[in-house]
């Protein structure tokens, strides 16, 4: 591997003292309360979007764009914020990223309208991605890859412990008369403030300075146009306009060739945003290819149950962030113990093929509930699911840092987590799609049933209020958001098996114990193969 540019450490990492298990907690601690800041942004207006959007007058499209908005500059902005963390302080990159957030925030709880709160959830969304690339890769800066399983578990209990507060945090705020669901967007902001203090006095990491160093803007532009463009043709196709249609042919033909001219860009630049070599190694390949799949469970296990509970069960956004503690469970389980056992014996493979299994499993499980399914069943559903995510979302990170250099850490941690986000954001807008089509189609036949004009009470595409709609009507939209719903899962279960096979084609690398591969010189090049 060749760079065109000249690395001078200031300090090395790879000669410093090894950290001390409390050294190591200490220097965490502010970026976990930066993973749960960027966590807390998505989970907590999760159960609380069906008031804000009735109260901003939108619909099931504005229900999703609220959410893709995010997801989209998230998703576009990883690689940038993974190049950038090889080349500059990673320490000033995650300050840089809270101040970003906290204005978003600030935006967001000022929304005078559906328009400008999609808006400023898209900058909430690079402040988002500039936290969950950079908290994987300072940790790989700071630990050897077969001591970073138990610390993948602290940082699945820290997702877990967003997503567990987050529904329920903004539950509580919109079912209490004197906060109000603008404070679901402005809550966010003191922890932020928190973590950027907290990060100035603990973290303490070598800054290596690159020389000449140039970023490939026009890498990063065509990147993020090429994603941004699909992605916004998934939001509004069958709403603006038909799937088969001239608008879908351009912005399909239009985002294909934006990311045919990134990867053009990408083989020839210098500094590539996303350097195409790292997708010679077999096992780099296999693992963004899982976490695009993953991705797509994600967040379809937290956005649409949370609607389900909500609509189809006629629950309150308390009880329904209550409602997805067995899924959270899961995780913090898996994530925790999962991560000290691959510590201890150092293999990871075989914890990650149990893990796609049960993520599999727990789509196909949830695909059967409906309006009328016990919620204790439903409860070990979600649990199978959770179990799953937490034994492979971060071990599918681990798995490629552990065969990449110090030199392409940021930008090998970001890739995989962009193609999480990635499948995360197609995932809840191709599904949201479908889901609003869906319901709106049995709504209307349902209610021509009853003899009511299909134009009213949730056939008319907005987000409905249960509790006001008659004992008749209401059954109708209940059942379809059941059933909708359950759909969904079923659409998924077949992506799930694909990371499944992903993850089982993947070669299990033993964990080393240093922090680069770049050991004596020979063993350098059968490091890399």
């Amino acid at each position: 591997m060749t760079s065109a540019t000249t690395t001078t450490p200031v300090s090395s990492p790879e000669v410093a003292a090894p950290m001390s298990h409390r050294e190591v907690l200490e220097a965490l601690s502010g970026l976990l309360i930066g993973m749960f800041v960027a966590m807390l942004s998505s989970t907590v207006v999760t159960n609380a979007l069906p008031t804000i959007i009735g109260d901003l007058g939108g619909g099931e499209s504005a229900y999703t764009w609220v959410i893709t908005a995010t997801l989209l500059t998230t998703t576009a902005t990883t690689p940038i914020w993974g190049k950038l963390a090889d080349l500059f302080s990673r320490k000033m990159l995650v300050q840089i990223a809270l101040v970003i957030f906290v204005i978003g925030s600030a935006m967001a709880g000022l929304a005078p309208g559906i328009g400008w709160l999609i808006g400023a959830r898209a900058v909430q969304g690079i402040g988002v991605g500039g936290l969950t690339a950079l908290v994987q890769v300072v940790m790989a800066a700071m630990i050897p890859p077969r001591q970073r399983g138990r610390y993948s578990g602290y940082v699945g209990a820290t997702f877990a412990l967003a997503t567990i507060s987050g529904p329920l945090l903004g539950g509580l705020i919109v079912d209490t008369s004197w906060l109000g669901w603008r404070w679901c967007f402005l809550v966010g902001a003191p922890f932020a403030l928190l973590a950027f203090i907290v990060l100035q006095k603990t973290l303490h990491l070598p800054v290596v300075r690159r020389e000449g160093v140039r970023i490939d803007y026009l890498g990063a532009g065509l990147i993020v146009g090429g994603v941004s463009t699909l992605l916004i043709w998934v939001s509004l196709a069958g709403h603006q306009f038909a799937w088969v249609s001239v608008g879908t042919v351009l912005m399909v033909g239009g985002g294909l060739l934006l990311l045919a001219l990134a990867v053009w860009r990408e083989a020839k630049a210098a500094e590539p945003i996303i350097p195409l070599r790292l997708f010679r190694d077999r096992n780099t390949t296999l693992a963004t290819v899982a976490s695009l799949f993953v991705g797509v469970a994600l967040f379809a296990g937290t956005v649409f149950l949370s609607q389900y509970f909500q609509i189809s069960r006629g629950k309150s956004p308390t009880l329904a962030g209550l409602m997805s503690l067995p899924m959270i469970a899961g995780l913090v389980v898996a994530s925790v113990v999962v991560g000290r056992i691959i510590t201890h014996t150092g293999r990871y493979k075989r914890w990650m093929v149990l893990g796609g299994t049960l993520l599999t499993a727990g789509m196909v499980l949830l695909g059967t509930i409906d309006a009328h399914t016990p919620l204790w069943l439903i409860g070990i559903w979600m649990a199978v699911l959770g179990l799953g995510l937490g034994a492979t979302m971060q071990n599918l990170v681990l798995s490629v840092q552990n065969t990449v250099a110090q030199s392409d850490l940021g930008t090998a941690s970001s890739t995989v987590t962009f193609f999480r986000s990635l499948g995360g954001a197609i995932g809840v807008s191709a599904l949201g799609a479908l889901l609003g089509h869906q319901v709106t189609a049995m709504v209307a036949t349902g209610l021509v049933r009853l003899g009511v004009a299909p134009s009213a009470d949730g056939a008319s595409g907005g987000i409905p209020d249960v509790a006001t709609l008659s004992g008749p009507v209401r059954q109708v939209v209940e059942n379809a958001y059941g059933d909708a719903v359950s759909h969904i899962f079923l659409v998924s279960a077949p992506l799930a098996l694909l990371a499944l096979l992903a993850i089982v084609a993947m070669t299990e690398v033993p964990l080393r114990r240093t922090l680069d591969l770049e050991l004596p010189e020979a063993a350098s090049t059968e490091a890399v193969r």
